[in-house]
């Protein structure tokens, strides 16, 4: 198979393939970095791990009517996915009180409920430290319409409500989620990118988290790998083949 590079992300490298110009292969790197990428450390085995929670998520949505970009995977720590044209705009859907809303809004109590969920969009730009920015920001700034940024929000809180309810049944708490979105060629929004412990937070009976954030908080590569496992095996994820130690 002919590939050749087409952009890096912090954890995901995505590569062109010559035969097939609709699709890209979207590879999982063994890294984990935190504070925007200045911190960046080698994570053997995170790359299989993440890209098979992904799939499962992806799969698990796709079930329920919503569209993602996963094309294809089998089982590896690559992916092919649909080639979209993505918006630069993350969207994060909180179902409870954390992180950077704490410090914008220190009236909330730590991991207080949030209903409905609050819907945020930040502009992608790691210079700029993904600022967050108004719904009228994304529409004045050309990145969307009105009717574009509608379906988006719309999606965003069906894929929040599926996720959340599939986690609930597992007595685990979706804290909130990031995601990207993008259009085919059709114009059709597509959910993009991933759903990992790199985009979500969860947290298990002991409000141990399963997610990125226990990598920021202790910046052990161990715990952090230990916890992705343990999301994995929790929500269903086959992890046969997979160094689990």
């Amino acid at each position: 198979m002919d590939l050749l590079r087409y952009c890096s992300g912090k954890s995901k490298t995505l590569y062109l393939i010559k035969d097939q110009p609709h699709l890209l292969l979207m590879k999982f790197e063994d890294t984990v970095t935190a504070g925007d990428g200045a911190i960046r450390m080698n994570a053997p085995g995170k790359g299989i791990v993440c890209a098979r929670t992904s799939a499962f998520f992806m799969n698990l949505l796709e079930r329920h009517g919503i569209k993602t970009h996963l094309a294809s995977y089998d089982g590896s720590d690559s992916m092919y996915v649909k080639k979209l044209k993505i918006v630069p705009v993350e969207v994060i859907v909180r179902n409870y009180a954390y992180g950077s809303q704490l410090k914008r809004l220190p009236l909330l109590k730590k991991l207080q409920a949030l209903t409905p969920p609050v819907v945020e969009y930040h502009y992608k730009d790691d210079a700029l430290h993904d600022p967050l920015i108004l719904r009228e920001d994304v529409v004045h700034s050309g990145l969307l319409t009105n009717k574009q940024l509608a379906e988006i929000e719309e999606l965003a809180l069906r894929i929040n409500d599926k996720l959340k309810e599939y986690l609930t049944g597992l007595n685990l708490k979706l804290v909130d989620l990031k995601l990207e979105f993008g259009f085919d060629e059709q114009e059709n929004v597509i959910l993009g990118d991933e759903i990992t412990g790199d985009t979500i937070r969860v947290l298990d009976e002991q409000n141990n988290h399963l997610d990125k954030e226990i990598f920021r908080q202790t910046r052990d590569v161990k715990l952090l790998m230990s916890r992705y496992i343990e999301l994995a095996r929790r929500v269903g994820v086959d992890l046969s083949g997979v160094n689990s130690s």
